[in-house]
């Protein structure tokens, strides 16, 4: 089976619009390489530095339309495209590529997600096996990764948790290795309830997920609704969201930048009262309490 992916060479302030703009068009992952060779030395645990130049790279189905999709990209940004060109991927070349960047990464004090093919680096820490096939997620996005961090270090015990938009099943499976009793991981791309079901079952959770497409009654009485999407579906999922919530639930929104936090939040209130946003390289983290 063959992709397409169209790489960018661009500036890290642009990576994060270019981002938004092609999940929003079907890209089904993304990739960044330093474009300067000027390597991130010693990152502190859980930091996701990126290089000042980008080679970013988005993966597409095989009949995607390039051109409409690079017209579009045109339109929708605020900057000229940058430089950039497709290429016909083979599958083996893209998962081959993909094992060998991948490594184990540590979130908090607990977590580490760990590519399947590779040995855990702490044996004694939760270590969450992940291949996520082609679903998004993999905790290497600022977004991933403060959803993360915030799982590690709340109190998990028998709750009951809603991963919205659960792509690989990363923030649920994670959610269930910490304690959780029991995860609704919801999506709309079929693939990601795939990626989502074969990653439980490789963590040895399966019983206690369930994976499904999205509709608009979620039930009521969960403990934990985490969300990890953009800010227009953040906000136009509002109602749903908030009527999964039981009182004195938590809310966990992330995959938006600081700039959007207020029309968010706004969205949710009355009902849920927020803290503080979290920030990690521009993306934020919103978490609320169901009132």
């Amino acid at each position: 089976m063959r992709w397409l992916q169209i790489i960018f060479q661009c500036t890290r302030a642009q990576s994060e619009m270019l981002e938004d703009s092609l999940l929003e068009l079907g890209a089904l992952s993304i990739t960044y390489q330093d474009a300067a060779d000027q390597p991130v030395l010693e990152p502190g645990v859980g930091e996701m530095p990126l290089w000042p130049d980008i080679k970013f790279s988005a993966l597409f189905m095989a009949e995607t339309n390039t051109a409409a999709v690079l017209q579009q990209l045109k339109e929708s940004l605020p900057f000229a495209l940058p430089e950039h060109r497709v290429e016909i991927l083979e599958r083996k070349d893209w998962e081959r590529a993909w094992m060998d960047h991948y490594r184990a990464m540590r979130f908090g004090q607990r977590l580490w997600i760990c590519p399947s093919w590779q040995q855990p680096v702490d044996v004694q820490a939760v270590n969450l096996m992940l291949d996520p096939g082609l679903a998004f997620g993999t905790g290497t996005h600022p977004t991933t990764a403060l959803c993360l961090e915030w799982l590690d270090a709340a109190d998990l015990k028998g709750k009951r948790v809603i991963d919205f938009g659960c792509g690989s099943g990363v923030l649920g499976i994670a959610a269930l290795l910490l304690g959780a009793g029991f995860v609704l991981a919801v999506d709309n791309d079929p693939q990601a309830l795939v990626a989502t079901q074969e990653n439980a079952r490789r963590n040895h959770c399966e019983d206690y997920l369930r994976a499904e497409l999205f509709h608009c009654n979620l039930g009521e009485s969960w403990d934990i609704v985490i969300a990890n999407i953009l800010a227009k579906p953040l906000i136009e999922l509002a109602e749903p969201l908030k009527a999964a919530l039981k009182t004195g639930g938590s809310l966990v929104l992330s995959g938006l930048l600081l700039e959007q936090a207020e029309t968010v939040m706004q969205s949710y209130r009355p009902e849920v009262v927020f803290c503080a946003p979290v920030e990690q390289e521009g993306w934020i983290r919103l978490e609320g309490i169901r009132t």
